[in-house]
């Protein structure tokens, strides 16, 4: 009988902020995602010491479902940023550098942990309710019948990745097709309640990325041999569509949700080789055109089905399912037995495709709601970073369809939150407080607490040594080059601010960030004009937004209220 070994009792440490341990892992965690921040930001490269993939990024859900954080605090902060990004794809830098700043500035003041969370929380309702406001003066309408700010919302979604590798002209083109591959999953006459379609995005590596381009419909790939195995349909109306998501290959231990009866004495083989010629007979005298199966069909099922005219597709895979589900309305069939009429649907047409090296088998379907986004890029590392990308602009389009309010972005609409809360907590502290037991000094100290985090922030996407500033009407960012002579005219230095929504000809006076300087009130309610004459905005998704300064200071709340951590060693 071999020696049982005795339990360890669990490690118990108090206060795990005080920790210097704790605190250099959240310094380096810190470092990490602020190098990666905004359109000059540092890559990283991922690997596992024993060789296989290597990840190159600069965005949050690729940089943290790589990392490998063993201690429970950073666990919690980074945990929070990858459900944040799971629900609303953009903003996941920005939620974790915020966190970062909030812990590291607060644990200075020496403040009870229960007026932090309190007065943060009152600071976090503030930021809400005036960027919700009419009055904001970072937010901007997004109107669906121009594509400008729809362009300029997915643009800068494109430029904050510099491992995409776009140039200008690609910047352009890729945000155009973006835009187009959208518009194309909003049905034509949706009234009321809208159900989007479906943008797949298909591989079409070591290609220019001037090639991409957007089809309507789904692509199937398929060998250039198999592709003149198809039999041409020459049809004036819509093709009908059987879909199966069960094997048809006759394999006897997969006969999916039915069932297969068979006489004493018989082949078993031969039985179910009868029951998908039956299945046959029945699809062909439905007058059945395409049929298109998730699995294997049997070689003499399709050609039975060839000698009939019937096309058959197999090895589809589950991941078309779904999409071929909403675009040809079918009800997928997952048994051998006899079809319900309602199981069948439609696509308007098929037809071959050749992109680069690859062969397709183009659905065309009824109403484009489904639409295949062929995306090029030059090598596997830039692709999959330009996948990331699309995936997340077409995720932040769809946001904006429910709620079409934008941010301004580049780091305006921080400076300028921040000049706002500056100006509220020293001007009307009483209507943040209100009944709240928390004294004036208390809340002015978290307050520049908080909007110091906010202004780190901005301070990140600075990364060569340049000085950024903000103007004292707007509150709006500008960033002077690391190599600019020290002059007092800023406007001979200074062309826009952050978002570009102003320029520096105007009658403006600037300090540096995070000098000391008296609150002031940044203009608010924007003016209509200057937003539709400005052509080239840098934007940012308002909900991603809100849901990351939400994330930001309730994560770091939940961090500055841990008394302790335990771990069970066993």
């Amino acid at each position: 009988m071999s020696r049982l070994e005795a339990k360890k009792p669990s490690l118990c440490k108090s206060e795990p902020l005080t920790s210097e341990r704790v605190r250099t892992t959240l310094s380096v965690l810190k470092r990490i995602v602020t190098s990666c921040y905004g359109p000059s930001g540092r890559l990283k490269q991922l690997h596992n010491g024993f060789g296989g993939y290597v990840c190159t990024t600069s965005q949050s859900s690729a940089l943290l479902s790589h990392l490998l954080v063993t201690h429970p605090i950073l666990k919690i902060l980074t945990t929070s940023v990858q459900n944040h990004v799971s629900s609303f794809s953009d903003c996941g830098l920005f939620t974790a550098i915020l966190c970062c700043n909030l812990i590291e500035n607060v644990q200075r003041l020496g403040l009870t942990p229960t007026t932090v969370i309190r007065l943060n929380k009152h600071l976090l309702s503030l930021c809400i309710s005036y960027l919700k406001s009419e009055t904001c003066g970072c937010r901007i309408p997004v109107d669906f019948s121009s594509t400008q700010i729809l362009l300029c919302l997915v643009r800068s979604i494109l430029t904050s990745k510099p491992a995409c590798m776009l140039t200008r002209e690609e910047t352009e083109h890729v945000s155009a097709l973006i835009l187009r591959a959208f518009l194309l999953t909003i049905p034509e006459n949706a009234e009321g309640h809208i159900i989007l379609g479906k943008s797949l995005i298909v591989a079409l590596k070591d290609q220019r990325v001037i090639d991409s381009t957007v089809l309507p419909g789904i692509l199937i790939e398929m060998s250039e041999v198999q592709l003149m195995r198809l039999l041409p349909i020459k049809k004036s109306t819509a093709l009908k569509v059987a879909l199966f998501c069960t094997t048809l290959s006759g394999d006897i231990s997969d006969t999916g949700e039915g069932t297969v009866v068979v006489s004493y004495g018989v082949s078993l083989e031969n039985a179910v080789l009868d029951q998908l010629l039956n299945l046959g007979r029945q699809l062909v005298s439905d007058h059945v055109d395409l049929v298109l199966c998730q699995k294997v069909i049997h070689p003499s099922l399709k050609q039975f089905l060839n000698m009939h005219r019937v096309i058959a597709v197999d090895r589809i895979g589950v991941t078309l399912m779904e999409p071929l589900t909403k675009m040809t309305g079918t009800q997928p069939i997952g048994s051998l037995g006899s079809i319900s009429p309602n199981s069948y649907g439609s696509v308007k047409d098929v037809c071959t495709a050749k992109f680069g090296s690859k062969h397709f088998f183009h659905l065309i379907p009824n109403e484009a709601t489904i639409c295949s986004l062929l995306l090029c890029n030059r090598n596997d590392t830039a692709w999959d970073e330009l996948k990331l990308t699309c995936q997340t602009a077409l995720h932040v389009l769809q946001l904006t369809l429910k709620e079409p309010w934008a941010l301004l972005g580049g780091g305006c609409t921080e400076t300028h939150l921040a000049a706002y809360i500056r100006h509220k907590t020293h001007n009307d502290p009483k209507s943040i407080l209100k009944d709240d037991e928390c004294t004036q000094t208390e809340l002015q100290l978290i307050a520049e607490a908080f909007c110091s985090a906010l202004e780190s922030v901005v301070g990140s996407l600075e990364h060569d040594g340049g000085e950024i500033l903000t103007d004292m009407k707007y509150g709006h960012l500008w960033s002077v080059q690391a190599d600019s002579p020290c002059v007092a005219n800023w406007p001979d230095l200074l062309s826009h601010c952050g978002c570009g929504l102003y320029n520096s000809q105007e009658e403006l006076s600037w300090s540096f960030l995070r000098s000391t300087r008296h609150p002031f009130v940044p203009q608010t309610c924007l003016p209509l004009e200057a937003v539709g004459s400005a052509s080239n905005l840098t934007l940012d998704c308002l909900t991603a937004k809100l849901s990351g300064l939400q994330v930001a200071v309730e994560t770091a709340n939940l961090i500055l209220d841990l008394s302790y951590v335990i771990e069970d060693k066993n």
